[in-house]
């Protein structure tokens, strides 16, 4: 696999830690839980697991077995959120996908989970105005 590809690919699976998933195992055992943690083997950390682990606080797998992962819960739009904000402040917004991060005039950072560094000022507010409305459109559309 190419620098790139293998790059690309372990910025996916990163991308999936924190969301909930469901594995396969070589075996054909299934689970369901929160992905902790997984490394470039595959090896996975998983907590809040149903299944045949239900009940238990974390389960490792070995990465030899697995077979599948499936994401379960759709991404959080970066990128769309990045349109919006930068509608509002045209040339001031960054895309920071390695961090999984939108930076508003190189100050403001924005995750999904909302304005989390450079709150104190107007166009901070602005800017959590804007995610706010954001996000209720979006959980709107899920169901």
């Amino acid at each position: 696999m190419s620098a790139v590809g293998s790059r690309r690919f372990s910025e996916e699976l990163l991308g999936m830690v924190g969301r909930r998933v469901s594995i396969i195992t070589s075996e054909g055992k299934q689970y369901q839980g929160d992905l902790l943690g997984i490394d470039e083997k595959l090896n996975i950390v998983m907590g809040q697991v149903t299944g045949s682990m239900e009940g238990s606080i974390k389960v490792v797998l070995n990465g030899a077995y697995v077979k599948e992962l499936v994401l379960l819960e759709k991404p959080f739009d970066l990128r769309a959120l990045n349109d919006r904000l930068s509608r509002a402040f045209p040339g001031m917004t960054k895309l920071r996908e390695d961090i999984g991060a939108i930076l508003v005039m190189d100050s403001i950072k924005v995750t999904e989970k909302g304005v989390v560094e450079g709150g104190d000022r107007l166009s901070a507010t602005r800017v959590k105005q804007i995610f706010e409305e954001f996000a209720r459109e979006t959980s709107q559309t899920k169901r």
